[in-house]
């Protein structure tokens, strides 16, 4: 008997984290922290995990909503085993110890014990590491029947080192998909997947609601920003691109040097800086043991400068430029925030946004304006008129929803658990399971709400 129990990211996108009860084995699949909550309601329902067998914790990848709650986790629950891809292990200590700077600035509980950098640096330690596609076996301490659990890591196409999850056992096969890309991107290609059938698939939804003819190929998406960042050069302005530092500040310094090199985008100076620097080298370290284009391009030797060498924002429209800066969705105190402001009082500039925007940040505000508005960022920020051209595309690190119902039909699950995405998203892809498998149990996971499996 198999008990799937979601302690954050079910039924939204943020503090994703699942625990897997596999015949007393206890499992928890990812271990994230919500990007738009604080303290103790960005993580995961720990308190549900009271009294069950708990033995080990598979990470998918190092994005925040999936790993940023692991130290807490690990502080309660100190004998867990913890394994990752090489890749993720590597990004992991980046980002964590990246994070503990801005949990200070964000929460102001004092009862909400940060973690500190010498207890990341041992937890990194203790991470165990397998290669996609390595077979390791997970023995549970109270495993009620003695019988073998096998896990295997498939390459999820999403960002460097994540990975989907087949989980084995008495004959039968869960599929757990991460956040997985089927499509290739500049760096990235897509996702592959288990050979055989599964019993149960744990589907993500993410873009479940969105019409894919709205979702260009790369290559195409490519050519749209590239004739639109050469109108900003024309007139003299300059671009600002806000990018997760992680994945997608990665593609997207990738697409616009790779363009520079070929003729088609005027040569400008290159503007990024953080965390987003670090990983490039871990990115460049693993290019030839990961499935990745042009793995001959090293980033770090792409000609950038650092935005944190500028004195003053104006320097930025001396010149035509663009600016990569983190993070992605805008929010409040980051770089991308803090040039933002500045960007959109600047009439021959752009903002151009490319990838997912939570709407309840300034970011989509931002996206969903246009020249002449008055946005408010934050309510303690003072009116602004936009005076800069907003426009936006969409190079997606995650499956079109056609796609996500291809991997329904490769894999021939008997049942299939819809988690990660908003209920429209969850609705579409459930609807449209049914209307294609009938005799497919879809499950809509709630947090908090246990669903069993023979």
């Amino acid at each position: 008997m198999t008990k799937f129990l979601p302690l954050g990211g079910a039924n939204e996108i943020g503090a994703n984290s699942y625990y897997l009860n596999i015949n007393g084995t206890g499992i928890i699949l990812d271990c994230g922290m919500h990007p738009q909550k604080t303290g103790l309601d960005a993580l995961p329902k720990f308190n549900l995990l009271k009294d069950k067998p708990l033995d080990y914790v598979l990470i998918s990848h190092a994005h925040q909503d999936h790993l940023n709650a692991l130290p807490f986790l690990i502080k309660e629950f100190p004998y867990l085993r913890i394994v990752t891809t090489p890749q993720t292990r590597a990004i992991a200590e980046l980002t964590l110890n990246n994070s503990i700077s801005i949990l200070s600035k964000q929460v102001t509980d004092e009862s909400f014990e940060i973690y500190s950098r010498e207890e990341v640096d041992l937890l990194i330690q203790s991470i165990d590491y397998k290669a996609y596609n390595e077979k390791f076996d997970i023995t549970g301490y109270k495993s009620s029947n003695g019988k073998s659990i096998t896990a295997e890591f498939y390459d999820a196409g999403h960002v460097l080192g994540s990975a989907g999850m087949l989980i084995e056992h008495d004959d039968r096969k869960l599929f757990f998909t991460g956040d997985v890309n089927l499509s290739s991107q500049s760096i990235m290609n897509g996702a592959s997947l288990p050979s055989s059938k599964v019993n149960t698939l744990i589907l993500e939804c993410t873009y479940g609601a969105t019409d894919s003819s709205l979702l260009n190929n790369w290559e195409d998406e490519t050519n749209r920003l590239i004739s639109s960042i050469n109108k900003i050069f024309n007139n003299g302005g300059s671009v600002l691109i806000p990018v997760f530092s992680f994945g997608k500040m990665q593609e997207m310094l990738m697409t616009i040097y790779l363009q520079m090199e070929k003729g088609k985008l005027t040569k400008a100076d290159i503007y990024t800086g953080g965390i987003g620097t670090k990983i490039n080298r871990v990115y460049d370290y693993n290019r030839y043991v990961v499935n990745r284009n042009e793995k001959e391009l090293i980033l770090h030797d792409i000609p950038v400068i650092s935005y944190y060498d500028i004195k003053s924002t104006e320097d930025f429209f001396k010149y035509p430029c663009i600016v990569l800066a983190s993070s992605g969705m805008m929010i409040e105190s980051t770089m991308s925030y803090i040039l933002a402001k500045r960007w959109l009082k600047q009439k021959n500039s752009a903002i151009f946004t490319v990838g997912y925007m939570d709407d309840q940040t300034p970011g989509y505000l931002i996206a969903n304006s246009k020249k002449g508005d008055k946005i408010k960022l934050t309510e303690s920020d003072d009116e602004i008129i936009v005076k800069c051209t907003i426009k936006n595309f969409r190079f997606s690190a995650h499956s079109k929803r056609e796609e996500l119902i291809s991997i329904v039909k490769s894999l021939k699950p008997e049942n299939v658990v819809l988690i990660h995405g908003d209920p429209e998203a969850i609705n579409w892809v459930g609807s449209a399971i049914i209307k294609s498998r009938k005799e497919i149990k879809v499950h809509s996971a709630v947090n908090g709400k246990e669903i069993s499996f023979a």
